[in-house]
């Protein structure tokens, strides 16, 4: 078979197991080759290969449905079914996805990029081809640390008792199943230190201390083996088969024959069932199997030997965000760090390592993350919980009820605020802001640079108040400290390096008070974009000789500093406010709320100007590409400038 051509599962569904055998191994190779040229989420693709043939061969997809749960491993589906070929332009801007789509193919069958939802989704379509009475198959693919979400328990509770014909396959590649069980395992431990069972593991002991000496130490570590074997397996069963599952498991998820013997076996069972697969994370990639962690989602590393190298530093806000709460806990032993399965990612990697006992890793379930952290506020402790933006999404209730509501020093640190970058629109993070606006007692801010980030978190450990700080991924750009002409806000009493909360500075300011000034109020990220784009403005000599420019570092998106904005905005001046966030209830929303409620001028609404992200969702592509795309690059921001300025000036 030439795998250069495009597969479908009909094509597979001809070969036999030494065919099947060859093309994982192609397959796996062109996974490599290309992950290691685009990036990607290598090691979780890399270890259910076997099983995604497995599932194509067995199962009559598309009518048969596939979820894939998070879906960060389902690039081997991808080759399978008519994307061979189109697999090379993975993650890039107009190539494929590196998650199911379903625009991008009628195997795809539901959008997913977050954790959890997979049992769910089954579950629905199900019900609705049982009531369609529809003979198609539904298959739920979850991984062991998908699996512990409140979500995937709610789901599971609800198919056990529903009856319905359904397959959840458990892809447990070790990673996470020994923490995600926990509780499971303690529930068979209940069962193991109770009296029966003592009784009988002690006459055991008892029996094989009875052979001859040499023999008793060997017959009594098998017989320890075998009661930890015996634990292992037993401890799922119970816990699903409670649910209403029916149990089968664990198979050899690298083992072609028995997947495909099992399944066939499976797949018209009536009812719900659990099939258990072990797997390795990175099968077949050394490197991969080695670093699972590192390996889990990785930029282009074929001939780049920085993104293979655990101990480099960079100046990306993540590693940043982990230095500073280093240096904040062994200054304020209340510092506690909180991770909803991301330590890596959020960088919190040094922390856990420095402060075991103050660092706490809950999987990925951040409504529990959120409330924990409540909780720790509650008994004086200062968490900080580190979790990305979009994820930051599904705690929403919990932020408002258990943290918000009874005005708890809860620091949010949310990471990859704004746009991302490949992984696409399950992962940009460009809500927050508008999300978060609505909810009383929280402080909102967004640092210019990795100095201010370090800045706010000291400030917000200060403060008594909910704090959400927002920054993005990748590494911030500064402006040149001896071109800003930087003065604080209303109510400064020092430089640029010491504010409070709400407190804005004006980044620089050319022009006279005579003149009419363009205005331009920037936070996060966009401060600099701004920058770069009204210098090249004032070199070009690009305006008209009667405006003024002047740039605003915001800093907040709540509060707003409406005694800067009062005291240096007129009537007849242009207010143009940049961010990187939605603009529907975002900080230009939050800007023009304020200058409605500020008295002593009357602000003409026609000279108030709100750039931002449209509200749609953001393709993937590179982060330079998407800022260019949308309007938010120092060049298309210089235009746009130069354009309203035009404008408002005729």
């Amino acid at each position: 078979m030439n795998i250069n051509k495009n597969l479908t599962p009909a094509d597979i569904r001809k070969l036999n197991t030494g065919q099947l055998t060859k093309l994982a191994k192609d397959i796996r190779t062109r996974i490599i080759e290309t992950v290691g040229k685009t990036g990607g989420h290598l090691a979780p693709s890399l270890g259910v290969v076997e099983l995604t043939i497995a599932l194509h061969y067995v199962f009559d997809t598309p009518k048969d449905k596939i979820i894939w749960d998070v879906g960060h491993q389902s690039y081997a589906h991808k080759l399978l079914t008519n994307r061979w070929q189109a697999f090379e332009t993975l993650r890039t801007f107009g190539g494929i996805a590196g998650f199911p789509k379903r625009k991008e193919s009628e195997y795809d069958v539901f959008d997913t990029g977050h954790s959890g939802n997979s049992i769910s989704v089954a579950l629905g379509l199900a019900t609705a081809s049982k009531l369609q009475k529809k003979n198609e198959k539904v298959i739920a693919v979850i991984g062991d640390g998908s699996i512990v979400t409140g979500m995937a328990f709610e789901a599971l509770n609800n198919a056990g008792a529903s009856h319905e014909n359904l397959i959840v396959v458990l892809n447990d590649n070790e990673m996470s199943i020994g923490k995600s069980i926990g509780a499971m395992a303690k529930y068979l431990n209940r069962i193991i230190t109770g009296r029966m069972y003592n009784r009988l593991k002690a006459d055991t002991w008892n029996l094989l201390g009875l052979l001859p000496k040499n023999l008793i130490k060997r017959a009594r570590l098998t017989a320890k083996r075998a009661e930890e074997s015996l634990k292992s397996l037993i401890a799922p069963s119970i816990i699903f088969e409670e649910l209403g599952f029916r149990y089968l498991g664990p198979f050899d998820g690298h083992s072609l024959e028995i997947l495909i013997e099992n399944f066939q076996k499976i797949k018209d069972m009536q009812g719900p069932v659990l099939v258990h697969v072990v797997t390795t994370k990175g099968k077949g990639y050394e490197p991969a199997e080695k670093e699972p962690e590192i390996f889990h989602g990785i930029g282009p590393f074929l001939n780049n030997s920085k993104c293979l190298t655990t101990n480099s530093k960079s100046n990306s806000t993540s590693d940043i965000l982990g230095e500073t709460l280093i240096d904040l806990a062994e200054k304020d032993n209340r510092v506690c760090a909180i991770s909803a399965g991301m330590c890596l990612g959020t960088g919190l990697i040094d922390f856990k390592k420095r402060f075991p006992e103050r660092f706490f890793d809950v999987g990925i379930c951040e409504q529990h993350a959120v409330t924990f952290a409540a909780g720790l506020a509650l008994q004086g402790l200062r968490p900080i919980v580190a979790i990305y933006s979009t994820f930051l999404a599904r705690a929403y209730d919990q932020i408002i009820q258990d943290v918000a509501l009874q005005n708890l020093p809860v620091i949010f640190a949310i990471d990859r605020a704004g746009i991302v970058g490949e992984d696409g629109p399950t992962h940009h993070g460009n809500f927050d802001i508008s999300y978060l606006r609505a909810v009383p007692n929280l402080v909102i801010a967004a640092p210019k640079d990795i100095t201010e980030l370090t800045q706010m978190f000291n400030l917000a450990l200060k403060s008594d108040k909910p704090f959400a700080i927002r920054y993005p991924k990748g590494s911030y750009e500064s402006i040149p400290t001896h071109q800003s002409q930087a003065r604080c806000g209303v109510g400064s009493k020092n430089n640029n390096t010491n504010f409070s909360i709400g407190e804005a500075e004006i980044v620089f300011e050319s022009g006279n008070d005579k003149k009419r000034k363009i205005v331009v109020l920037a936070i996060g990220a966009m401060v600099t974009n701004s920058y770069q784009a009204l210098m090249k403005i004032i070199e070009n000599n690009a305006i008209n000789e009667n405006n003024a420019l002047m740039l605003v570092n915001m800093r907040f998106a709540k509060p707003i500093d409406e005694g800067l904005l009062s005291k240096i905005i007129r009537p007849d001046d242009i207010v143009i406010t940049v961010e990187e966030n939605v603009l529907s209830g975002g900080f230009g929303s939050a800007v023009m709320e304020t200058l409605q409620r500020i008295s002593n001028f009357e602000f003409r609404i026609s000279n108030f100007v709100s750039l931002g992200l449209t509200d749609s969702f953001i393709e993937q592509g590179k982060r330079e590409i998407l800022l260019d795309l949308y309007g938010l690059s120092p060049s298309k921001l210089h235009d746009k400038f130069i354009e309203i300025i035009n404008r408002h000036n005729k």
